[in-house]
């Protein structure tokens, strides 16, 4: 418990500061001249980055078994990109620093995961520990917009909030030394007997599942233009938008807790409703033109973003062996990355001819992944 604590606080300063940037990256993005069409597949291919490269991390990590050292090489990248935002005064190398934090993350994340999931053992589920822990990403996900809107509500620039995302990033980097030194060795907390025999292949379960996964990836539009679209339409105000967005990350994070515990005993029934109710976000956060409607979207967003981070990656674990869980959280976030940035880049073509159509796109893609869920439950 230990370590999952001391993991989620590292998580906490890293969501602080990257996501406190991408709260506003849509209107940042336009304000340099990018389109809706652009920002989806800036946002997707970011997202097809962060998620693909996690094939080579996962694999590396599995071959040398060291953990923290490419860890640590995904953070100190990604903590960089955020504040080198302020300097950029285009779209174009906007996008190639939003990417490369994205590829920093890609890096980090399956050893990551993989030491997480060895600590899980010892604690009682892979859904709680990974609830806890995503309790902490989203409580730094909350302030850090937070601390964006404030600066921009004072007067302040995009660049100079970049600026202040500086401060949250040099302690995360701080807290990943301290984490390297207390817990060298994290997979020594793990009970490799309970694991099928790694020379086996992935499961049949674990194929389907991650094709359900996929659809629902496609189908879930990012936040970077949900919130372009609220500054076009005038819904909300630009300094409200990193607000709404804290209150999704809020909801994420608060939701996250109380629903790894739920997977833990109810498994993929869970998952299962989740994914219907959550697939209403696109009507509340497109259609509407109130912004009560626009809050109730970014609150089903919000508990989405927490499916996407805790309980879909805690229900990769038990599915294969130890030995190769580090590729099989890569390929299966590769695959899930590659279906989020089709599916961005296909909604912000789709939005630029038809608001409603974008819509009808992101309930279909998430609805047909339910019979998938209800197959890998069974």
């Amino acid at each position: 418990m230990h370590f999952v604590l001391l993991v989620g606080a590292l998580s906490f300063f890293a969501d602080f500061t990257y996501e406190g940037a991408r709260s506003v990256l849509g209107p940042f993005l336009g304000s340099v001249g990018a389109s809706a069409t652009i920002i989806g597949i800036v946002a997707g291919f970011g997202e097809l980055a962060g998620y693909g490269l996690r094939v080579v991390s996962g694999t590396a990590a599995d071959a040398t078994r060291r953990f923290w050292p490419i860890a640590i090489v995904g953070y100190i990248v990604q903590m960089t990109a955020v504040p080198t935002l302020t300097l950029v005064h285009s779209w174009q190398a906007a996008a190639l620093l939003i990417i490369l934090e994205r590829i920093g993350k890609a890096i980090r994340n399956p050893p990551r995961d993989v030491m997480l999931s060895y600590a899980a053992q010892r604690i009682g589920g892979y859904g709680w520990a990974f609830g806890i822990h995503e309790a902490f990403d989203q409580m730094g996900a909350m302030i850090g917009p937070l601390v964006v809107a404030a600066v921009i509500a004072r007067g302040g620039q995009y660049g100079m909030a970049f600026a202040m995302l500086a401060i949250p990033a040099a302690a995360n980097l701080c807290l990943l030394a301290i984490a390297r030194f207390v817990f060298p060795r994290p997979q020594d907390m793990g009970h490799d007997h309970e694991e099928t025999n790694s020379r086996e292949g992935f499961s049949s379960r674990y194929w389907v599942y991650l094709v359900g996964a996929g659809l629902v990836a496609a189908g879930f539009a990012d936040y970077s233009l949900i919130a372009y679209h609220w500054a076009r339409t005038h819904v909300l105000s630009t300094n409200w938008i990193p607000v709404f967005y804290a209150i999704a990350m809020a909801t994420s994070g608060t939701a996250s807790l109380a629903l790894g515990r739920l997977f833990d005993r109810f498994g993929f029934r869970l998952l299962i409703f989740l994914t219907i109710a959550t697939m209403f976000f696109a009507p509340l956060v497109f259609l509407g033109h109130d912004p009560r409607w626009a809050l109730a979207g970014a609150v089903l967003w919000g508990m989405g973003m927490g499916v996407h981070e805790s309980i879909i990656p805690a229900a990769v674990a038990p599915m294969v062996a130890t030995a190769k869980r580090a590729s099989a959280f890569g390929t299966f976030t590769a695959a899930y990355g590659a279906c989020w940035f089709i599916g961005s880049a296909l909604i912000g073509w789709i939005y630029d001819r038809s608001v409603g159509e974008a819509v009808l796109f992101c309930v279909a893609s998430q609805a047909a992944a339910i019979p998938l869920f209800i197959w890998v439950g069974r």
